[in-house]
């Protein structure tokens, strides 16, 4: 089945069945492989994109679901006011060790700063929650996301 679907404001049209996942369209079909596949179930957060700018995990959601909404990645999140705050922040405090996670992790962090431009450490939790770092980085992403939140703007 053909579909017209805009990720990071480009138009693609891609010939799928509708029940495939978002993440195979994306690594498999455009080729953008900065959108990790973890778990399959929704339950680690490494496949994390943002769809009209709330985060949400591509594993499990279908292409027939995406309609006219805007898909953004990892490859353009910096684009964005909150993307480039964070993805500033991670660089500055080195949150990255393995790295496999950190393109879920930014896209989830983002997202926050988007929509609570100063998130407290219960909001940090709540937004952070779903995503799993198998290195243990979570002081460095909290430092980051709070230091991104104080970056202004």
């Amino acid at each position: 089945m053909a579909f017209e679907i805009t990720i990071n404001e480009g138009r693609h049209s891609i010939d799928v069945d509708g029940d495939t996942p978002l993440l195979w369209v994306l690594r498999d079909v455009l080729g953008m492989t900065g959108t990790k596949f973890g778990c399959g179930m929704a339950l680690c957060g490494a496949c994390t994109v943002h769809i009209n700018g709330d985060a949400v995990r591509s594993c499990i959601t279908s292409i027939d679901s995406i309609g006219d909404s805007k898909v953004t990645t990892i490859e353009a999140v910096g684009k964005t006011p909150a993307g480039q705050k964070i993805q500033t922040a991670w660089l500055d405090l080195e949150v990255p060790q393995c790295g496999y996670c950190q393109s879920g992790q930014i896209m989830s962090a983002a997202a926050l700063l988007a929509s609570n431009p100063h998130p407290t450490e219960s909001d940090i939790d709540d937004a952070m929650s779903g995503n799993i770092c198998r290195c243990g980085t979570y002081v460095r992403i909290r430092e980051a996301i709070k230091q991104a939140a104080q970056s202004g703007g």
